[in-house]
């Protein structure tokens, strides 16, 4: 079974800057895309930033040239860095992976437990 775990959230001022790790693990697996979502309170999960496994990324026009999305391929993990955070950047934060496992075709979707990001003075 394959696990992503999240660390990095926490509480920040505004302006200040914060960076989400995600690791997966759990046998043998080739990952496509890797990419951090966020849920507000009340609010629809929405997309935050993608990588996919080619290195090109995508990010919501929210986060743009504050956020960076990398990933570090051997290690199978995947950063956010959040510069210049918002109290509307307050949520959250859940990684997200399309996962092949060696042996099938067909990808998964897999999900982390999520790590709270607090934005407040």
């Amino acid at each position: 079974q394959v696990q992503l775990v999240e660390s990095g959230g926490g509480l920040v001022q505004p302006g200040g800057s914060l960076r989400l790790s995600c690791a997966a693990s759990g046998g043998r697996f080739t990952i496509r895309t890797m990419a951090w979502y966020r849920q507000a309170p009340g609010k629809q999960r929405e997309l935050v930033a993608l990588q996919a496994s080619g290195g090109s990324t995508n990010y919501a026009d929210f986060v743009k040239g504050r956020f960076t999305i990398s990933r570090d391929n051997a290690r199978n993990t995947v950063y956010l860095q959040m510069n210049s955070l918002k109290p509307e950047d307050t949520a959250v934060y859940y990684c997200n992976a399309l996962i092949v496992r060696w042996g099938t075709v067909s990808p998964s979707n897999v999900w982390g437990q999520g790590t709270q990001v607090t934005v407040s003075s």
